[in-house]
């Protein structure tokens, strides 16, 4: 995963008999790799996505400071990112669908002794109640979220019951252009442009070697009333 194209070794690349209890390394600045188990059967959440190492990267730059700042990650899927935020002093809940919570609760077992802040996991289905996470967090990560058409507006609403005033909503995606991902993108940040104010984080303030044109990170803030 180096020079502009993450995770070219992938585990997108690798056959499902390959992954079964493939083990993801990510390097990190200051210090050893967080060690992320993935699992070959159960859908999208279980490999550790592009668009994850990204933003985990990206965080590592210092770009927002994180240290005792409250956390939360959507589809949080193995909690690469929201763990990266937990090294970083951050206290991060990961959030995902009740399958997909053996999985996070191992990959933090598996490197808490690198958690600075702390961090747990919880299931929140788009869509429902947030009250338990509530007071909004400091800050919202999302990576690779937007990809099914039906969950579009249950994800809309979780944002718009989540984010406070002051909440930053970093949103990472990879801009794919087969079938109906560039419609379903469309849509979405249509929508979202309802509500919040969107700003795209320039190429060049991403980590420098965990970057690609086509993985882009919006800086996304609840529009002033």
């Amino acid at each position: 995963a180096r020079a502009g194209r993450p995770g070219e070794e992938g585990p997108r690349r690798l056959s499902a008999a390959a992954m079964a209890g493939f083990v993801r390394e990510l390097e990190r600045r200051g210090g050893p790799a967080l060690r992320l188990e993935q699992r070959a059967a159960g859908g999208v959440g279980c490999v550790v996505w592009d668009a994850a190492l990204v933003l985990a990267k990206f965080l590592e730059t210092g770009a927002c400071p994180l240290a005792r700042r409250h956390v939360l990650e959507l589809g949080a899927g193995t909690g690469a990112v929201g763990i990266m935020a937990a090294t970083l002093g951050a206290n991060v809940t990961v959030t995902d669908l009740e399958e997909l919570q053996d999985l996070l609760v191992a990959n933090i077992e598996n490197n808490k002794h690198l958690v600075t802040g702390s961090v747990r996991a919880k299931v929140l289905k788009w869509g429902e109640d947030v009250t338990e996470f509530q007071p909004p967090p400091d800050y919202i990560l999302m990576a690779d979220c937007i990809y099914y058409e039906e969950s579009l507006e249950p994800l809309l609403k979780t944002l718009k019951d989540l984010t406070g005033p002051d909440t930053c909503v970093l949103c990472c995606y990879e801009q794919r252009t087969v079938g109906k991902n560039p419609e379903i993108e469309r849509k979405y940040f249509e929508l979202l442009q309802m509500d919040f104010e969107l700003e795209k984080i320039p190429l060049d303030k991403h980590d420098e070697e965990y970057r690609s044109e086509d993985i882009h990170i919006v800086n996304i803030h609840r529009k002033q009333t």
